[in-house]
């Protein structure tokens, strides 16, 4: 699915941003280019667009492992805020998420094991993405609840942090009832497979760039039919896994957690896929400390269970069609 002349446009600033300035914090990412109030309504201090938006900045932070907390704010803390609908909340909310000032994290029921008494939220999300604000689903409600600590883990992918987050009986805000979880965390699994996508794209373009520079009997890996048989399937694999995001980003409707589930699945597998065939055709140095072939590995290895693995989303495939 080809690109806008504005979609082309926001990767281009993205993709020259995260080139010209690694190491930036996010405040200075999210406010230079205001990609973290992509799904901002514009009243609140974001730029109103669309997923399909989102998805182009997630590739591309995808492509270079950002440690930005950009899924997690930018895409499940403004959608699971716009969802509860209180205007007070997103007044209150939005603008600091629009800005970068503020990250944000959401827990969902499943990932997390809490419970609701009155105003008091209790229990433990074990593995739970970084942000400094905090909301939940709980009880059928969303709720924003300050954690009473905070573990951080030493995760495989070290570019997403984890943390435990552990809640004593906490005073909570309730942003919302009736809140339709499972539509923020589609997004959420929507987002991540534009990362995915961003990831298998760079570990082919890696492994292409390899092929023509390590010669082995004088002449260049690539020219081996096994090797090219290897770049033909990965392109293949990506462009696919491409097609399948960009499909469900650009989804509405009933038909999101069919082609959300669908994303879910064939980048999940794609990424790891294409990071496996990038460290086999660079060999011995992929894995190498230093040598970004092991970390893309790694990455699609945590992302594949970050919103479930994907049997998970192929199961919820076959429940959608009776089977």
């Amino acid at each position: 699915m080809s690109l806008t002349d504005d979609q082309l446009d926001l990767r281009d600033a993205v993709r020259s941003f995260l080139a010209g300035r690694p190491g930036a914090p996010w405040s200075r990412f999210a406010a230079e280019l205001g990609v973290a109030g992509l799904a901002v309504p514009e009243e609140y201090g974001g730029a109103g667009c669309g997923m399909a938006e989102t998805a182009v900045v997630c590739e591309e932070l995808g492509r270079v492992m950002a440690p930005y907390p950009y899924l997690q704010t930018a895409v499940l803390a403004v959608e699971a805020i716009k969802a509860a609908g209180d205007p007070a909340a997103m007044a209150r909310l939005l603008p600091g998420i629009a800005d970068g000032s503020v990250t944000a994290t959401v827990l969902f029921p499943g990932d997390a094991e809490l419970t609701l008494d009155g105003d008091r939220l209790t229990g433990t999300a074990r593995y739970a993405l970084d942000g400094e604000l905090v909301l939940a689903f709980v009880g059928g409600e969303l709720v924003e609840a300050v954690p009473s600590s905070r573990t951080p883990h030493t995760p495989l992918d070290q570019s997403r942090p984890l943390s435990t987050l552990t809640f004593a009986g906490v005073p909570v805000l309730r942003l919302g009832e009736g809140t339709d979880w499972a539509a923020v965390r589609d997004l959420g699994v929507i987002a991540l497979a534009a990362e995915q996508v961003g990831g298998a794209a760079r570990c082919l373009e890696a492994a292409v760039e390899y092929a023509g520079e390590r010669h082995q009997f004088g002449r260049p890996i690539g020219s081996f039919q096994a090797v090219k048989h290897k770049a033909a399937d990965l392109l293949l694999l990506v462009e696919s896994a491409r097609s399948a995001a960009m499909a469900a980003a650009r989804s509405a409707g009933r038909e999101r957690p069919t082609l959300a589930a669908m994303a879910g699945s064939y980048c999940s597998e794609a990424y790891l896929s294409a990071s496996g065939e990038n460290i086999q055709i660079h060999g011995g140095i992929g894995v190498t400390w230093e040598h970004s072939a092991h970390r893309h590995f790694k990455r699609a290895t945590s992302d594949a269970q970050l919103f479930g693995p994907p049997q998970a989303h192929r199961a919820r495939l076959a429940a959608a069609a009776g089977l």
